[in-house]
């Protein structure tokens, strides 16, 4: 009956493409009404941001409520296979084929294959994070979802804001990289595909109008059916490891192991963490996979199977071709825009080239199709959560695919993809990815450690304060790093690495837990999560100072868009579900009923 009556009162306010009630177009909310209501809530925002800024949602709100504000549910029809393929062709793509040239010559030599180790390190402490989140909460907004539960709704639509810039960046990087290899193919430069329009800046002035035409094929395709768009792109994924085990066959038969142990590491251990924090492109693209946990069959089975086994394979699989690109040539002769092809062409296998542009190109194409549907469900749950238009919301009743959301994501990744430089699009999205990862992993220890109602206020505030030393520390060891400490000076180290331990140690042996998960959890907690926070920032001090200048000016943005209108939608929307739905399933204010199982803070 709750869920019916929740559903119920979107349908009647929800349908702001379709003139529902509310204010009417894009915000349906009670304070868009009119230019006086609109006043009214202006008048109230520190009230407001008082109440909702750590108002937090509960597992079963996502779940049920929330997720029926689509209308239409989601097809239920993908399995572990479905997921581990996804996983596989979210990540493989443009960051092997493009940036491994330009990081191991310029950044790492021969040493990036350990700087791609050390980013599958991190990725894959962050797979696990996210798949015990995706069973306990299976809904289609994956970490915006599990941050609206732990951490509130300030800090969840700042997430949101950085998790849809990472899926257009990322979406726009992969499109530019296509168009690269597609000239490739074709006996052409990079760029002669591209048209140059003087007049912008040299960043923004190689107009891509075939990466727009692809990113529109893929939204066609994503937008027909979850599981075509599956099976499509298992049968790519299948063919491009077949690409990529002949280029490790082929690249080994012209191996010289001098290439490799010559000079391993000619920029030291600075170069291999700096190439990691932007080799880290190359593993964006797994949490898509969480967002699918709507669609499968059986969670609790099918979600560890598939991100673990999907991670692993590609970790494997980027530290291999790492090595076999630097077993060809010296790292200084590599070429930073068409590796593998360049390196192929002087071992006189210049056949091979086209083998592997190919392969690039396929290998792509499912990153982009993995991306439209990931991105899709994200923007989804957010509409949901009215932290964007509601309309983005619907779910197409006989395709049961977010199709407004599927084609508003897939234009603005357009729109970037049409205009940005590919070395721009890395590093930001490079941050984007790092900060959400960083959340989640502390999410998931709000999550073990604290439950409405239940914790103790002493408990609490010990939690409180370890989490505050783990970021603290990890951030100065990050930034200490960031500014250029080295082995002359450890001071910072000796006593920031010292406290990270400490305060991990401390959680977990004077704090207790709260929750245990009911199917599956991350191993070794606390330390599992912790080390993931520490690791995820210090790779974000390895990144430049104009990539955070660009990723503060989008933060300002997002805060200018949460207090004008994000802020006063949620709270709209908080207050009429309280008032419809019955006691125990509700947000509510800066609090949750201990009744709610699965409730986060």
């Amino acid at each position: 009956m709750a869920e019916a009556a929740a559903g119920g009162e979107v349908r009647r306010r929800g349908g702001c493409c379709g003139g529902g009630g509310g204010g009417g177009g894009l915000f349906p909310e009670e304070s868009f009404a009119s230019w006086g209501a609109y006043g009214r809530a202006l008048m109230e925002t520190g009230p407001r941001l008082v109440e909702r800024a750590t108002a937090g949602s509960a597992a079963a709100v996502e779940v049920n409520e929330v997720r029926g504000r689509s209308g239409a549910e989601m097809k239920r029809n993908l399995t572990w296979w479905d997921l581990a393929w996804f996983g596989v062709g979210a990540v493989i793509g443009a960051g092997i084929f493009v940036l491994t040239g330009q990081e191991a010559r310029d950044a790492a030599g021969p040493a990036v294959v350990l700087s791609y180790a050390v980013s599958g390190v991190s990725a894959m402490l962050s797979v696990l994070c996210y798949t015990e989140f995706a069973i306990e909460i299976p809904v289609a907004g994956g970490s915006f979802a599990y941050l609206r539960v732990e951490l509130g709704d300030f800090v969840v639509f700042i997430a949101a804001g950085n998790i849809l810039l990472e899926y257009c960046i990322g979406g726009a990087a992969v499109a530019r990289a296509w168009t690269s290899y597609f000239a490739t193919l074709l006996n052409h430069r990079p760029n002669d595909f591209r048209i140059h329009a003087a007049s912008l800046a040299a960043d923004y002035s190689r107009l891509d109008p075939i990466a727009v035409a692809v990113i529109a094929v893929v939204c066609a395709l994503s937008v027909l059916s979850t599981k075509a768009s599956s099976r499509f792109n298992y049968a790519l994924s299948i063919a491009h490891l077949a690409v990529l085990v002949f280029i490790v066959a082929a690249g080994l038969s012209r191996a010289r192991l001098s290439n490799l142990t010559a000079d391993f590491a000619p920029f030291g251990a600075r170069g291999v963490f700096a190439a990691s924090a932007v080799l880290f492109f190359a593993y964006v693209g797994f949490d898509a996979v969480s967002t699918m946990a709507e669609e499968t069959r059986d969670p609790a089975r099918d979600i560890p199977a598939g991100l673990v086994g999907a991670m692993a394979v590609t970790t494997a699989a980027y530290c291999a071709l790492a090595a076999t690109l630097c077993l060809m040539q010296p790292y200084r002769e590599i070429d930073p825009d068409a590796p593998f092809s360049v390196a192929f062409s002087a071992a006189g296998m210049g056949w091979a080239r086209y083998v592997v542009a190919f392969g690039a190109l396929k290998g792509m194409t499912t990153v982009l199709l993995v991306s439209a549907v990931g991105q899709a469900r994200y923007l989804t749950h957010i509409a949901r959560a009215h932290m964007a238009p509601p309309c983005l919301a619907r779910v197409h009743p006989r395709l049961g695919t977010p199709v407004n959301a599927t084609v508003a994501m897939l234009a603005a990744t357009a729109a970037i993809a049409l205009f940005t430089d590919l070395g721009v699009l890395a590093n930001l999205l490079s941050i984007s990815t790092l900060f959400i990862f960083m959340l989640v992993a502390v999410a998931l220890l709000v999550r073990r450690y604290y439950a409405t109602g239940e914790t103790a206020r002493g408990d609490r505030n010990r939690l409180a304060g370890c989490l505050a030393v783990i970021v603290a520390s990890s951030v100065a060891t990050a930034a200490y790093w960031g500014l250029g400490g080295d082995g002359g000076g450890w001071a910072a180290y000796a006593v920031a690495v010292p406290a990270w331990l400490a305060a991990t140690l401390f959680l977990q042996l004077r704090v207790p837990m709260a929750r245990t998960p009911e199917k599956w959890g991350v191993p070794l907690v606390p330390w599992l999560p912790s080390a993931s926070i520490f690791i995820n920032i210090f790779l974000l001090g390895s990144i430049d100072g104009r990539s955070f200048m660009r990723f503060g000016v989008w933060t300002a943005a997002l805060l200018a868009y949460y207090f004008f209108f994000g802020l006063h939608a949620s709270y709209d929307t908080a207050k009429a579900l309280a008032a419809e739905v019955a006691a125990g399933k509700v947000e509510e204010g800066g609090s949750k009923p201990a009744v709610v199982g699965a409730a986060g803070n």
